[in-house]
């Protein structure tokens, strides 16, 4: 390494070609061509016979990459690697005059200007950063590398090596006044990063996802506008993103606007947009557009591209017609974003993103191609996606090793079925509560935490499971309520209905033949039809699980009843296997024997739901249940369900089953027991009728085995 001392360069001649220049005894004592300078910077060394030993000549735009003057001194020392281990395959340049005047352009031919380049500079090596001039037909221009590719590895290097195989990539600052035509572009001039990659800006479970819409709305964007012109195309304008609540659909059009080099995404939520005054919330779409009209008009093509994201857009995009407010607002907003989308004066350097989660609502002209034409369902996280969301969750906990060693992300990412991404990041905040609440003392709150021993450990999460369920999940607390007694094999006739149904369930499970199976469960009432459906649906392992019954639409008038219904099965619809239980149908249907009369609206939406096929892709099971086949008969219900399978009463056997496993009566009293509730010449005891007896029998008595005396007391009671 030698000291030198910093001169001007001998001649402006010698300035444009970016060499540095010493004494050719400088020049033997650095002992190679190429010298690395104190800040990193490497340049070709060249001997000049006018210099003196022991100082280096700098041109004016290498002394200001140095931050040295005349006569300041540098640290000198040969480049520690041979030149063509590091020879560059690509390299990003940025170019603009080199003095800038108010309204000065210029259009390079990139195929020239980089032969020129190459002509001038080849065989010198560049460091990222590194600024230096080229004259180019009477003109100079300042050149700034931002990138270098190493061709041995492929991967981003601080230092290159230029030759005549290196691929050189022009870009220009906007308002420089230097166009570039005739130019290879990569996608790096659209992103910021070399990888368009979700999980790495914290988004997990939308791989198939990202490559729709990295195909539909960016491919096209990362070729150069000359390519689109020849294809004779015109670029995605508009892309809607719809699914459930919380499955990341506002989260990803942000993290999109925040990947790219372009303006800063205009964020706007439906409602914002909405004004008292008459064309006012016309104006303010046309102000959302009013910064892309403007560059666009100036530059054209070579615009910068403008995001703007709507949040909850189906708050100004209804279907036209639909709203009854009497002022037309909402029609004439949708006319205005059309006009502005796919117009007379339509631009082309616009991307609109909307998110909601009613696209029905949205008005189809909306949705045609030419406007919001790319159509993503975010849908909930299968079990590889919810992984990564936890990974996601968890990796600061991960990295600072405050997650324990006996959590098992893949468990649970399998016990987590049907939770949406919002919903697992709730999971794990609500583990954290559970493992920071475990070192606080709360009666010393001033005592010293221990943070050295803090975990997240297995059982915090399992603890959490409790707390935090999914919002298209399983209804397990309704359904245990229907089941408290369990289920009491009392016959071979029932046996063999219990087998049945449980092969309706797998085949719906695994079929791929039939996706969708509809199952009515008659029998006389509290013969356990909504036991058996409730056992059925917890036992089948599906992540969606829905009771519909009377009880949850008191005072529903019927489109309420009706759109509630609707509701249920599009949300069965967005889980991959889903069971759906109509309990007590006749109920539902508001049906009485007086008249008789029933809800024609709400039997016809059954209808149609009953034959309505699910998605592709997705399962339904349908089970339904009935006291009174007859009338569901004659309403043509019966012919809609697959299957109608009869739940038995007790007969004889059947009620001395019962009572021997619920352990009611004892040895020597079972057969007069059995004797006495046997009613198997009056069509059978429901079984509900002989649990409720029993259970009357043991409090009247205070024994669980009941005294053969408090039977026949109570059956007296209850009039069986």
């Amino acid at each position: 390494m030698s000291r030198l001392t910093v001169v001007n360069c001998p001649s402006q001649d010698l300035a444009i070609t970016n060499k540095v220049f010493g004494s050719q005894e400088t020049l033997q004592m650095i002992g190679t061509p190429y010298v690395q300078i104190e800040n990193g910077l490497v340049y070709l060394f060249a001997a000049h016979p006018g210099l003196e030993t022991g100082t280096i000549a700098l041109n004016t735009v290498q002394r200001r990459n140095l931050r040295v003057s005349s006569g300041d001194s540098l640290e000198v020392a040969a480049f520690g690697r041979r030149p063509e281990e590091c020879l560059a395959s690509n390299m990003i340049i940025d170019i603009q005059f080199f003095t800038m005047k108010k309204g000065k352009e210029e259009t390079l031919d990139a195929a020239r200007i980089s032969e020129r380049v190459k002509g001038m500079l080849g065989g010198q090596i560049f460091t990222v950063g590194q600024r230096f001039v080229l004259s180019y037909i009477d003109t100079n221009y300042a050149l700034t590398v931002i990138s270098a590719t190493e061709e041995a590895t492929g991967e981003d290097a601080q230092v290159g090596l230029l030759d005549a195989g290196t691929g050189l990539i022009f870009e220009t600052p906007s308002g420089s006044g230097v166009k570039i035509t005739n130019q290879k572009t990569t996608a790096n001039k659209l992103f910021r990063t070399k990888e368009f990659n979700f999980e790495s800006i914290g988004i997990g479970g939308l791989d198939s996802q990202f490559d729709e819409i990295f195909r539909r709305a960016f491919a096209s964007r990362v070729y150069p506008p000359h390519v689109i012109e020849k294809l004779g195309i015109r670029h995605i304008k508009g892309m809607l993103l719809f699914g459930p609540p919380g499955t990341g659909k506002t989260l990803i059009a942000r993290q999109i606007g925040k990947m790219l080099n372009a303006r800063e995404p205009k964020v706007v939520n439906g409602p914002e947009v909405l004004n008292k005054y008459v064309g006012a919330s016309e104006e303010n779409v046309r102000k959302l557009f009013a910064e892309a009209e403007e560059e666009y008009q100036a530059k054209g093509d070579e615009s910068e591209l403008h995001i703007i994201i709507f949040d909850e857009i189906d708050a100004i995009c209804k279907s036209r017609g639909s709203s009854r407010d009497g002022t037309g607002v909402h029609d004439t907003l949708v006319n205005q974003l059309l006009t502005k989308i796919d117009g007379v004066d339509a631009l082309n350097n616009v991307l609109l993103i909307g998110m909601t989660n009613r696209r029905d609502m949205l008005d189809e002209a909306m949705l045609r191609p030419g406007r919001m034409e790319v159509q993503i369902e975010i849908g909930l996280p299968d079990e590889k996606g919810r992984v990564q969301i936890l990974k996601i969750h968890t990796s600061k906990m991960q990295t600072n090793s405050f997650l324990g060693r006996d959590v098992d992300l893949a468990k649970l990412a399998e016990m987590t079925k049907n939770f949406s991404g919002a919903e697992i990041e709730g999971l794990v905040k609500s583990a954290s509560s559970f493992a920071l609440n475990r070192h606080v003392d709360v009666n010393d709150l001033s005592a010293p935490i221990d943070e050295e021993n803090l975990k997240v450990e297995m059982t915090d999460f399992e603890h959490a499971m409790d707390e935090v369920k999914p919002a298209f999940g399983v209804e397990s607390d309704a359904l245990e309520r229907h089941k408290l007694q369990g289920i009491i094999p009392h016959g071979p006739e029932f046996e063999h209905m219990i087998k049945t149904c449980k092969t309706l369930v797998d085949q719906v499970k695994n079929s791929e033949k039939t996706p969708m199976v509809t199952m009515l469960l008659e029998g006389a009432a509290g013969s356990g039809k909504t036991a058996v459906a409730a056992s059925l649906g917890l036992e089948s392992d599906a992540p969606f699980i829905k009771l519909i019954s009377a009880e949850n639409m008191v005072g529903y008038s019927e489109g309420s009843k009706i759109s509630y219904m609707v509701k249920v099965f599009d949300d069965a619809y967005k889980s991959p296997f889903s069971i759906v239980i109509l309990d007590d149908i006749e109920r539902i249907l508001e049906y009485v024997s007086i008249g008789p009369r029933f809800s024609n609206p709400v039997l016809q939406a059954l209808l149609v739901l009953l034959k309505k096929q699910p998605p592709l892709g997705r399962r339904l099971m349908c089970i339904g249940t009935t006291s009174l086949a007859g009338v569901m008969e004659s309403m043509e219900l019966t012919n809609v369900f697959n299957v109608t399978l009869n739940v038995p009463n007790l007969n004889g056997q059947g009620v001395k089953t019962v009572l021997e496993h619920i352990k009611a009566v004892s040895v020597e009293e079972l057969d007069a027991a059995t004797n006495l509730l046997d009613d198997t010449n009056g069509g059978g005891l429901p079984v509900k009728k002989l649990l409720l007896l029993v259970e009357m029998a043991r409090q009247r008595s205070n024994e669980q085995v009941v005294p053969f005396s408090y039977l026949v007391e109570c059956m007296q009671d209850l009039a069986l």
